[in-house]
């Protein structure tokens, strides 16, 4: 195997916005981790067979980080991405959903806002193995000013780092509409 890089890179317009929008989550499924990535992305089914569902989020609250995790004496790299996700408002349909997602793995899509082009990114998680939530909060503040909602941290561990991806389906799924 060639371990060769084969481009560089130079630097680009500032048209970067950072932030994620949305959240898109489905159970952990063999047909997405059988999906193949064509120069680096991968398309996902559009016919109902994975469902996702979406989760809107403010931006500033939330954010992805993938750290590359190389071992030169073991001959190993694998990635650990890590999704710190905030939901505004306690509300029991959102508190049921993050029960059921405690409990399991699931596949992440992360949509970031739009850079100054109009071009939306999303980036899968979890496509092998799937991510598990490692830890959360359900605060209720004290100030007047202070959050009110959820927090969640959910753990990616691959051998590839996040693929890009296409947009998610969510066609049929009814949004929670916290109160």
């Amino acid at each position: 195997m060639a371990c060769a890089i084969t481009k560089g890179r130079g630097v680009g317009c500032k048209t970067a916005f950072a932030g994620i929008k949305n959240i898109y989550i489905l159970d952990f499924s063999a047909a997405i981790a059988a999906l193949g990535d064509s120069s680096g992305t991968i398309t996902l089914p559009t016919d109902n067979s994975a469902e996702f569902f979406k989760f809107e989020v403010k931006g500033g609250q939330s954010s992805l980080e993938t750290v590359v995790n190389s071992s030169r004496e073991n001959g190993t790299t694998f990635y650990e991405s890590t999704l710190n996700v905030t939901f505004q408002n306690l509300d029991v349909a959102t508190q049921e959903e993050i029960k059921l997602l405690n409990r399991g793995r699931a596949h992440y899509v992360v949509e970031l806002y739009p850079d100054g082009a109009g071009n939306t990114k999303r980036l899968l998680l979890g496509r092998d193995n799937g991510a598990e939530i490692t830890g959360g909060t359900i605060v209720t503040g004290a100030a007047a000013g202070d959050l009110q909602g959820f927090t969640l941290t959910a753990v990616a561990t691959e051998v590839f780092p996040p693929f890009f991806c296409t947009e998610p389906d969510v066609s049929s799924a009814t949004p929670i509409t916290p109160a």
